[in-house]
């Protein structure tokens, strides 16, 4: 019995060494784990310091003198003078506006390679082309919603309609005979004309160009029926009365041109199509950068000069946090999604 004792004694003694082990490796481990955790935010916070330290780059998916680009070149002139360091902005228009967004998606999460982000890029492309290399909402950090405008309908000043009415009853006595232009497929620009044909009921044929500066000369020289197009864009011609506009497709007049109707009003219930951009970086983006973006462009759309600016032009600035503008890219997918589907439209 006692040597039974004994060897239980000993049994309890090695017992009690090891969980004393045990324990030792344990609070080395949390040790070591927080001071890595440590490391790590001293590092994001090191980077999100230096930075900016070279030249950022604003991605444009469109050709120069659309909403997009004066929205680029507001931004890039306000953090030159504040950040000290060049604020390029680069077109790179194309595959409705997969090919910018793509080098965005592909570039270095680190805060120089940034996207001026629509609704076509973020909302309507993932549902509309089958194969695409990069992924509209994982391969982003939303920063900030920037603006929106309406897209006006305008036609040919010839084709003989004074107002909506007249333009749906002419459509729907030549089906696909008139055609309505595009800055390229996909846009908000075509999917407002997918809608107007469905809430319409009328055929009429979509013309996809490479930009708004190939659609409108056609428009205006009689090549196309219509077109749909940002407020921002096509306001000078309106009012120079090279164009005819039928109507604005949000629910609300536009203030920079409180004369003309919305589609709604004149009997289109439920048509609301609008253009919105926000600026976007690769995923990953070091939340500290992120921020100071973020307050940038609050500072940069809340001067009155830029605000009186955009607003004239037909865009209407709203910074927002980057939550509320990953919410509002989750709805506008939902809604244009369910468009693409009844209208059938697909790509490669």
């Amino acid at each position: 019995m006692a040597l039974v004792a004994r060897a239980f004694r000993l049994l309890i003694f090695f017992m009690r060494s090891r969980l004393k082990a045990v324990k030792g490796l344990w609070a080395t481990c949390a040790v070591a784990i927080c001071l890595f955790g440590q490391f790590a935010d001293a590092q994001t916070q090191s980077t999100a310091t230096a930075w900016p330290n070279q030249a950022i780059k604003l991605i444009v998916t469109f050709t120069p003198g659309g909403a997009p680009d004066i929205l680029a070149r507001e931004l890039a002139q306000s953090w030159q003078e504040r950040l000290g360091v060049p604020v390029l902005v680069e077109n790179r228009p194309g595959y409705g506006g997969n090919i910018g967004a793509e080098l965005v998606a592909k570039s270095e999460p680190d805060g120089y390679t940034l996207l001026i982000g629509t609704v076509g890029i973020h909302a309507i492309n993932g549902a509309l082309y089958d194969k695409m290399s990069y992924d509209p909402v994982k391969d982003f950090m939303p920063i900030s919603f920037l603006a929106s405008t309406p897209n006006v309908l305008i036609v040919n000043k010839h084709l003989g309609v004074n107002n909506l009415h007249e333009l749906i009853e002419l459509a729907k006595a030549k089906p696909n005979q008139l055609t309505f232009g595009s800055s390229g497929v996909g846009t908000s620009l075509h999917m407002s004309g997918e809608l107007f044909k469905e809430i319409a009921g009328v055929e009429i044929r979509h013309i996809p160009y490479k930009g708004r500066a190939q659609s409108l000369p056609d428009l205006v020289s009689g090549r196309i029926s219509m077109l749909f197009d940002n407020l921002s864009s096509s306001l000078p011609l309106i009012k120079a009365g090279e164009v005819q506009a039928l109507g604005v497709t949000t629910l609300k007049r536009s203030p920079a041109a409180p004369q003309i109707p919305t589609l709604a009003e004149q009997g289109l219930h439920g048509f609301e199509a609008t253009s919105w951009f926000s600026l976007m970086a690769p995923a990953h983006l070091p939340a500290p950068i992120r921020d100071r973006l973020n307050v940038l462009t609050r500072q940069a759309l809340s001067n009155s000069q830029v605000k009186n600016k955009l607003l004239a032009s037909g865009l209407e600035p709203a910074p927002s946090s980057p939550q509320d503008l990953a919410k509002l890219i989750q709805t506008e997918t939902v809604k244009w999604g369910r468009v693409i589907h009844q209208s059938g439209a697909k790509l490669d």
